[in-house]
């Protein structure tokens, strides 16, 4: 991976996409940026208005791209997708998606076999799970963005109930990246202090268990929340790319719950979930393999199920 010139792609112009590519030009991560979209006019007129602030950030070259330009990048993120449409089912959906993905994986195999993988589109565990055996690449380089933006609003939510500095706040929220996720109270801490003895030296609640329940729900029901407002999300979820591509391009061994494949993990095999995952330069170093409470190994194992379901519906 080149030190000094990273270069990025990302195969999709919408709301997402275009909102990490703005975070990512901001954070002086890239010296290049690719954007592949089908409506090509559209992409450039986005690169042409980010082009408008390059006075005001780091070096960064900015283009729009066909599928050769893809050619030498260090990470492919992948936003690209269709929409639910009204009386479309969700199976309906990801198989629609799942052939957007079966004529793009060859392209970016062909241009772009080395890079990392990001997968962002939803439903993203299961399209993390369609470009892994499409492409044929070893599993450390494919990965979905996972829970990492669940976790960010727990540990957000629990920093503004507990009145603590949110970076003092580490707390997962595993499995799916949908209905069925879970948080995993076991290993939630608040500055070095597992949040069970925090809640009882706090003593801010008589019953610690019910506001805990009522954050997580919170933060599981956020974009649904936010989406009923402005019919989309993409600020907080472009702000979590660029987080998890600081980790990859700057090798920093981060760990952050991304989607990845699972086998043998608590009996889960065969699988894409979101589950703590050490991220460097060449993709993920490794899986952790966490000590689970018995109700959230039930809970992991449930949220395969389901996922594993849906991959067997829409016939991968």
């Amino acid at each position: 991976m080149k030190e000094l010139r990273p270069k990025v792609s990302i195969i999709g112009a919408g709301n997402v996409g275009m909102r990490y590519a703005y975070a990512l030009t901001i954070s002086g991560l890239a010296r290049s940026i690719v954007i592949l979209d089908l409506d090509q006019q559209h992409a450039e007129g986005e690169v042409m208005d980010l082009d408008s602030g390059m006075p005001y950030v780091s070096p960064v070259e900015i283009s729009v791209g066909d599928y050769p330009d893809l050619e030498d990048s260090d990470l492919v993120v992948i936003t690209a997708g269709k929409k639910q449409k009204p009386g479309q089912t969700r199976i309906e959906l990801i198989k629609d998606n799942v052939e957007i993905f079966k004529g793009m994986i060859p392209q970016i195999m062909k241009f772009a076999k080395e890079a990392i993988w990001l997968v962002v589109s939803n439903p993203v565990d299961v399209l993390s799970y369609a470009a892994y055996k499409m492409s044929g690449k070893p599993w450390q380089q494919v990965m979905g963005s996972g829970t990492v933006l669940d976790s960010y609003r727990l540990r957000f939510l629990l920093s503004q109930h507990c009145q603590v500095d949110a970076r003092n706040v580490h707390a997962y929220i595993l499995g799916e990246h949908g209905d069925s996720e879970f948080p995993v109270w076991s290993k939630a801490s608040i500055g070095g202090t597992l949040l069970k003895e925090y809640c009882s030296l706090c003593n801010k609640c008589s019953n610690y268990r019910e506001p805990l329940n009522q954050i997580f729900d919170n933060a599981k029901d956020f974009a649904y929340k936010i989406i009923e407002k402005k019919g989309e999300t993409s600020y907080g979820i472009g702000l979590a790319l660029v987080r998890i591509t600081e980790a990859i391009l700057k090798d920093q061994n981060s760990i952050l719950p991304v989607s990845s494949y699972v086998e043998n993990y608590y009996d889960v095999n065969d699988v894409f979930l979101s589950l703590p995952c050490v991220l460097n330069r060449r993709g993920i170093r490794e899986v952790l393999k966490i000590q689970l409470a018995s109700e959230e190994i039930v809970n992991l194992r449930n949220s395969a199920q389901k996922l594993k379901k849906v991959i067997q519906d829409v016939g991968l």
